[in-house]
């Protein structure tokens, strides 16, 4: 009796150029949120072999976990992998299977790893069960899970980005979420991948309580906070235009400004270590630049002059930084079936 095929699907992590904060609750609600985000050709991934008995076996492979359960009746939500548990109850799996995950990019490091992870879970338990999900649906379910059903705090962005792909212009309104994708000239996305820069500065962190504090402020009324909200999607609109007209160097300073008005969010978005290395990048060549994520570690990203890329690259690995290769991917979430048939 040969064994049953397995099930893949991978979603890709993303960029998240400019508006971050603003796609998050209560504030599209009250004011419609917008961020400019594009996926890269990094991922995460999610593997399903159906069992022909009644066992569940859950791991993730980047940090050796595994959780075994006679039943998925039986599985309990115990702080051990409990994010993919909340997947596999939204589908109300009642059959056996071995389901593992891994990632690209670990949690906090402002690719949103996490939600991605929760997109390729969805991708193959719904593959899994027969049942044909749209790109908005795919997202959100993964905001539900995470946001609803697992109480982490965070915004919607992550979700839509790893379901659709591309470069996106998002807008988050009080009963919907839009998906605009953006026609940009192919030179213009050759000329971005040329100059700009990824960079791990490490220090990952909990998105989660920067978000928190940040969301606490905005309630409270702190008009630095409100501002710098308001602020921040000026500058997203005013990206979309450079990034349509071509217009790179212009991005790079819009991309400074975004940064600035970022760390007016929280005093934890920054620290005295990634303000050295922004001022280093910025007096070698890099025009701007800002953390894709919520703040406080992981990766930076930078645009830099059009001859100088090498020499931001040289001085942030001097200084301690490992720069990534980069490119973006097209595709959102995809699945397919390995092994035997």
């Amino acid at each position: 009796m040969k064994p049953a095929s397995c099930l893949r699907a991978r979603a890709p992590l993303r960029l998240s150029f400019c508006g971050g904060g603003t796609d998050v609750s209560p504030y599209p609600e009250e004011h419609g949120g917008m961020v400019l985000s594009a996926t890269i050709n990094q991922y995460a991934y999610a593997s399903l072999r159906p069992r022909r008995d009644s066992r569940l076996t859950l791991a993730s492979l980047d940090y050796d976990v595994v959780a075994r359960y006679d039943h998925p009746r039986r599985m309990r939500f115990d702080g051990n992998l409990d994010l993919i548990k909340a997947v596999v109850r939204a589908f109300r799996v009642r059959r056996g299977a071995d389901l593992w995950v891994h990632s690209d990019a670990p949690p906090g490091s402002g690719l949103g790893s996490s939600s991605t992870l929760v997109v390729a879970l969805i991708g193959a338990m719904a593959e899994w069960a027969g049942r044909s999900m749209s790109g908005y649906e795919v997202a959100e379910l993964a905001y539900r899970i995470e946001r609803v059903d697992m109480g982490l705090s965070g915004g919607r962005q992550d979700q839509y980005a790893a379901a659709f792909g591309g470069f996106n212009f998002i807008e988050f309104h009080a009963d919907a979420t839009v998906v605009n994708p953006l026609r940009i000239r192919p030179e213009v996305l050759s000329e971005l991948e040329y100059r700009l820069l990824l960079c791990y500065v490490g220090q990952t962190r909990q998105s989660a309580r920067i978000i928190e504090r940040q969301t606490a402020s905005y309630r409270q009324g702190r008009r630095p906070v409100v501002r710098a909200l308001h602020r921040l999607k000026l500058e997203t609109l005013e990206m979309k235009k450079a990034l349509l007209l071509g217009k790179v160097d212009a991005i790079g300073e819009l991309l400074h400004q975004a940064w600035e008005d970022k760390k007016k969010l929280d005093s934890d978005i920054s620290n005295s270590r990634v303000d050295r290395l922004y001022q280093l990048a910025r007096r070698e060549g890099a025009i701007g630049g800002k953390m894709p994520g919520a703040g406080g570690g992981g990766y930076f990203l930078f645009l830099t002059r059009f001859d100088r890329k090498h020499r931001v690259a040289a001085a942030l690995e001097k200084h301690g930084g490992q720069v990534v290769p980069f490119q973006f991917e097209r595709r959102g979430l995809l699945t397919w079936s390995s092994g035997p048939r």
